[in-house]
């Protein structure tokens, strides 16, 4: 593959905003597409921002010597991203991957300005014709790993370290704890929120302090490093993660990851902006669009638990069985969700509380 990826520090002059008149996309086609991505972290082997590039490669496969890319690692959320993603469409980007929940107002900005440029986002809510949020369906995947840790711990007390307390996040934790219960009843759900896409030592130490209260399963929700998982294993309890396979950081306790494949979905959407039809609107992919998928099982999980964990995938894909059902309670006891009536995807995108059995209050 040709090596047509620019890869960029943050640099601390001011990136040039652009005033340019907004034209149509066909008017401005080139030999060669310009696309610029902005990610919160480093690539790194593994997390995240690894999985954003992995598909960023799928479409670099594709294009070969007609796509140059600049990569920006690394970018804190607020106006040094406003900044930059703006000095990308100053310098003839006209499609950018804004990789982070952060980057949305001044993403969101510029396509309402620009709208010669397609702009692929990670999560939000905000949509405009050139302006394309993703989010993946975790909870699918994290639904299953429930039911594995509640069959693997001894203590009833699974914990989870998570980077924000956003609806994404939030979700994949209550299907985390359904899946659990599911298997037993019993079993609770504290969580540690860090606070950060990206701080290997507030990770850590997150970790440490759930196992110090006899936690013994732990998920590493959005952290772009193994920090968590290295910590669980050395300290003998199980652990899994998001996004892409950390097994080689836990030999022996790595439950399993809940991964995305994001490739197939960067492509249609570049071929759309290049073909003058991008599809502005909010894309909410799971197992059913072959974006998220579980992989990397702990051979300790009981065969029964297996059978059922298999079967339950199988009636995810096939519509028959919806993880956000209810009866569904929250931490007060109070039914948000009556029996027989399932979630909307709306009410799911926007969840910000926590079901009953997660012990751990949301933040304020």
């Amino acid at each position: 593959m040709p090596d047509t990826i620019k890869r960029r520090s943050f640099l601390k002059g001011s990136l040039a905003a652009t005033t340019a008149i907004a034209l149509p996309m066909r008017a401005l086609a080139q030999d060669v597409l310009k696309m610029g991505v902005v990610l919160p972290s480093p690539e790194a082997d593994v997390g995240w921002s690894h999985t954003l590039m992995e598909g960023v490669r799928t479409v670099q496969e594709a294009y070969g010597d007609t796509i140059e890319v600049t990569v920006l690692e690394n970018i804190a959320e607020g106006p040094d991203a406003d900044r930059i993603a703006n000095g990308l469409v100053a310098e003839g980007n006209t499609m950018l991957l804004l990789g982070s929940f952060g980057y949305q107002n001044g993403g969101i900005q510029i396509a309402q300005r620009r709208r010669d440029v397609s702009i692929i986002h990670a999560s939000g809510y905000l949509t405009e014709p050139n302006f394309a949020p993703f989010t993946a369906k975790y909870w699918q995947g994290t639904y299953l790993m429930g039911m594995a840790a509640a069959s693997l711990t001894k203590s009833k007390k699974i914990g989870c370290v998570g980077a924000f307390a956003i609806p994404e996040l939030i979700t994949s934790i209550n299907a985390f704890m359904l899946g659990a219960q599911s298997i037993d009843p019993e079993i609770e759900v504290s969580v540690v929120w860090v606070n950060s896409w990206f701080d290997p030592a507030s990770e850590q130490e997150a970790a440490k302090a759930l196992i110090s209260q006899d936690v013994d399963v732990i998920f590493s929700n959005a952290q772009d490093t193994p920090s968590v998982i290295a910590v669980a294993e050395e300290a003998g309890v199980y652990a899994f993660n998001l996004n892409s396979s950390m097994k080689e950081y836990a030999p022996s306790k790595y439950l399993g990851v809940v991964g995305t494949d994001w490739g197939p979905h960067f492509k249609r959407l570049v071929d759309a902006h290049v073909a003058g039809e991008f599809p502005g609107g909010n894309f909410w992919l799971g197992m059913e669009d072959d974006i998220v998928y579980t992989a990397d099982w702990n051979p300790d999980i009981p065969a029964d638990v297996v059978s059922q964990i298999e079967a339950t995938q199988a009636a995810i894909l096939d519509g028959s069985f919806t993880v956000f059902k209810g009866p569904l309670l929250d931490q007060a006891g109070t039914e948000r969700v009556a029996d027989g009536v399932a979630m909307t995807d709306g009410e799911i995108l926007g969840m910000d509380w926590h079901v009953a059995g997660v012990t751990s209050p949301l933040p304020s």
